[in-house]
Formats: C-alpha cells, sequence, structure tokens
C-alpha cells in the first residue's frame, strides 16, 4: 500500500543553511538538504516542481522581502521556510522585531501552502554556540508558538545530538557537511509523512579519539583567518555573503535530477 503523502510541489525560503552551503558538488554549486528533498519526492510523485529561493547571509528581514511573497504567489503544496537564526548571530539583535518579521512570513505563507514546515536548526558544540544559544531557543519558542497557530510542523534538528557532533560541520563551521545535510533532508522527509529510508539520522556517530593539541590549534588559526575575520569584516561593514546573488532555484519547475 502506498503510505507517502501526495505532495506535487515545493519551495524552500531562506538562507545558507537551505541554499545547502557547504554540500559542495564537483561543479562548484552547493547541493544540500533541500535538493536532496525534492529529489526523494520528485522520485515518488510523477511531474514533482520544485524551486529554492534561499540566498546566503539573508536576514530574516530580507527574507521576508525578497523571498515571502514569491514563494506565496507559488502556492505550492509544501513550503519550508528556515529563518532568523543569521540575526541571532549579529552582535547587536532585535528579538522583538526578529520575532514580528517571522510572525508575518508565517501568517503569509501558511495560507498558501498544504503544508507549512517549520525548523529548529541543529546547533554546533563550540564556545561561539554558547553565547548565542540563549537567542537561538527564543527563536525556537517562536518557531514552536507560530507552529501551533497556523498549523506548521516542525522539525526538530537542535534536539538532534547527531547533528551538533562537529564532524557533521564544515571547516567553517557555520554550514551543515553533506552528510549533515543527508540527515536534515531524512528529518523533513519523515517529518512530512514520509516512509522513512533512514532510521537512525538522529544516531550520533562512532566516538573516535580526537585529533591531537597541536592540529586542534592550527586548524583554530586557520579558521580565525579564513572565515572568522572576515564574517567579523562583514558584519562591521553591512556586507553579506549573499549581496548580489540570485535565489538558487528562482522558478517553480519540474524537478530532474
Amino acid at each position: 500500500m502506498q503510505t507517502n503523502p501526495p505532495y506535487s510541489s515545493l519551495v524552500a525560503v531562506g538562507d545558507s543553511f537551505t541554499e545547502g552551503m557547504s554540500d559542495l558538488l564537483p561543479d562548484g554549486s552547493y547541493r544540500g538538504w533541500a535538493d536532496l528533498l525534492a529529489g526523494r519526492m520528485a522520485a515518488v510523485t510523477p511531474g514533482f516542481r520544485y524551486a529554492n529561493l534561499a540566498v546566503r547571509g539573508k536576514l530574516i528581514q530580507q527574507i521576508v522581502d525578497e523571498q515571502v511573497d514569491v514563494a506565496a504567489a507559488m502556492q505550492p503544496d509544501v513550503i519550508t521556510l528556515v529563518g532568523g537564526l543569521n540575526d541571532t548571530l549579529r552582535p547587536k539583535c532585535d528579538m522583538v522585531r526578529v520575532r514580528d518579521l517571522l510572525t508575518e512570513a508565517v501568517e503569509r505563507l501558511a495560507p498558501s501552502c498544504k503544508q507549512l514546515v517549520l525548523m529548529h536548526s541543529p546547533g554546533r558544540q563550540g564556545p561561539v554556540q554558547a553565547r548565542f544559544r540563549p537567542r537561538m531557543e527564543e527563536l525556537f519558542g517562536v518557531v514552536d508558538e507560530l507552529a501551533g497557530l497556523h498549523g506548521a510542523v516542525v522539525v526538530d534538528l537542535y534536539g538532534a545530538s547527531s547533528l551538533s557532533d562537529q564532524r557533521m560541520w564544515d571547516v567553517d563551521r557555520l554550514h551543515l557537511t553533506a552528510e549533515g545535510h543527508r540527515r536534515v533532508c531524512e528529518a523533513v522527509w519523515q517529518t512530512l509523512g514520509y516512509d522513512p529510508e533512514d532510521t537512525e539520522w538522529r544516531t550520533p556517530l562512532p566516538a573516535t579519539v580526537p585529533p591531537p593539541w597541536l592540529a586542534r590549534r592550527i586548524a583554530d588559526v586557520r579558521f580565525t583567518r579564513q572565515y572568522l575575520l572576515p564574517w567579523i569584516g562583514r558584519r562591521l561593514t553591512g556586507r553579506s555573503s549573499g549581496d548580489g546573488l540570485p535565489p538558487k532555484r528562482p522558478d517553480l519547475l519540474p524537478y530532474e535530477h
């Protein structure tokens, strides 16, 4: 008996997490959990259509201004919305404004689709995440509240210990590896009611011997030079890694592998 839901279209809204960084393909583009999810959904639904409006670095105001109305106008069966985390990582963050903007996004998207999907973004272990954790958890509280009011489902990635493992994160310490994105895809897939392909996606990776102290310090220096300092520079100058970039997949078209 067919038990998978008959969703025929998907629109993904968000920032770098939904764009697919750092799940790098050989041609230099990014794949990510949303592309993987669309591929699975297309495999069980002929004529399945997919759009991905996500652009790296976007704040919740930009997501509302640039993506929400576009996604709503497409009237897809499923919309995924992940936004606001970039705001919480800013030194100055107005959480009241973030709440208001996320509320506006949900109120506009929920009536335009059969199923709106919200998420608790995954959290990496480490001092940087620990500093911003209270804001993140406040954001997730807003997500839960809005989901209850508007019939959305919530994918709890933050509570999955497998995704907090540092080995699931790229060298920039901000974006998931290919394996991390695969597990996110599985989580969303199951939340939407599809038959599980991996019932152990929450299972942590096997324990390994940590790298030697010197190797960890060298990695810390490389990370600071290549990623952290440029990230701080963009914050101080008001720039974003996504400035000038178009949406990943702007049109709702049949998905092709």
